[in-house]
């Protein structure tokens, strides 16, 4: 399955904008609450050189990439999680998600009106922080009279779950986030998706004109995004709206050219990447997921993100069920050296591949060809 994102935010933050320009899927925008009812989604995929690389050695019949499913979530307001604004329709369509992307607000526009009359990134991200609190709050609560319930006749059998329970709803209400260090929490947290478990990465939504480094609210938001360990990024999603109808090396151009200083040599860089990659890339880096790639003899190149960390078998259950289970070994080669020598015949000849058992943790860049008995 793709990596999947919500795009999250109060009203009027951009976020229908910047699903557009991610996508190019239409989503209705306009200047006013509650655009969004049903959430939107697209599956795009992400642009990456090391495949290109690949396809262009191979010639493939097909190149398949990673892809990255965005879902642009209505917006939510105060009370969301009481169903203010059909809140909890919203709040339920976020359960699903891999990761959010909480789109901030950090540009002045008379035409586009805040939803609490001013632009203040940290208050509406206090906002946002709260409902999904209360969200998982309500979540907690129903789970443990269900569980006090059961425990009635068999107390022992439910105490670690019960105790689990408990101590979360006590960091909730004292407005912490769900940890994930104590494992009973943390699977229950999964199990029960709550909203504050979920990985988040931070959208600075800016103005053109405050690109690339992003303005005067920016650095609080990246404050923020350091102290909880989380992503961030700066963007500008009319921009990228803008662009996404561009011919990608004329827009490629545009954005280098973004923020530089008209004299001299050495003027900061515009935008290294579009949105989508920047978004994407903070996907994985939030979810340390990374990527292998198969050949498919002369048919296929295909991109497999993976969690860090995964061992040769389950990559291989990645590309079908069979090969895990019939796992025999892993032929690998980093897509570099496999680039550098030309083929795989040539890794071979050179010494170059590896052969790996099913314990063998796959690296970022792997080229591998799975060995399994049907």
């Amino acid at each position: 399955m793709a990596l999947q994102i919500g795009i999250v935010g109060l009203p009027n933050v951009g976020k229908s904008t910047l699903f557009n320009a991610l996508t190019q899927a239409g989503a209705a925008v306009a200047a006013y609450p509650f655009t969004t009812i049903e959430p939107n989604q697209g599956t795009v995929a992400v642009p990456d050189p090391r495949l290109e690389a690949l396809a262009t050695m191979v010639g493939p019949e097909q190149v398949t990439p990673a892809t990255v499913e965005f879902v642009d979530i209505a917006g939510l307001v105060r009370g969301a999680h009481r169903g203010e604004g059909l809140g909890n329709q919203f709040l339920g369509h976020i359960r699903n998600v891999d990761a959010i992307a909480l789109v901030c607000r950090c540009f002045e526009d008379p035409d586009v009106a805040h939803v609490d009359g001013k632009v203040d990134p940290l208050r509406d991200l206090g906002v946002l922080d709260l409902e999904l609190t209360l969200a998982d709050l309500e979540t907690v609560e129903r789970r443990l009279d269900k569980v006090r319930s059961v425990a009635k006749a068999k107390p022992r059998d439910h105490a670690a779950e019960l105790k689990a329970l408990e101590t979360l709803h006590a960091r909730l209400e004292a407005g912490e986030r769900v940890p994930s260090g104590e494992r009973l929490e943390a699977a229950l947290a999964q199990e029960m998706q709550l909203l504050t478990a979920k990985k988040r990465i931070y959208v600075a939504n800016v103005g053109e004109e405050d690109l690339p480094d992003g303005g005067q609210w920016v650095e609080e938001i990246a404050r923020l995004a350091r102290e909880e360990g989380a992503s961030h990024l700066v963007l500008c999603a009319q921009l990228e709206a803008d662009l996404s109808d561009w011919p990608p090396d004329e827009a490629a151009d545009y954005r280098a050219e973004i923020g530089r200083s008209p004299v001299g040599v050495n003027a900061p860089a515009g935008l290294e990447h579009s949105g989508l990659v920047a978004l994407a890339k903070a996907g994985h880096e939030v979810l340390d997921l990374i990527t292998f790639f198969t050949i498919t003899g002369g048919r296929e190149v295909r991109a497999w993100p993976i969690p860090r960390g995964t061992k040769a078998a389950q990559a291989a259950g990645k590309v079908h069920s069979q090969m895990e289970q019939g796992f025999i070994r892993a032929e690998v080669v980093h897509f570099e050296q496999l680039v550098a020598v030309g083929n795989w015949q040539k890794t071979r000849e050179q010494g170059i591949l590896r052969v790996e058992g099913r314990d063998y943790e796959v690296q970022d860049g792997d080229v591998c060809l799975f060995r399994f008995s049907p």
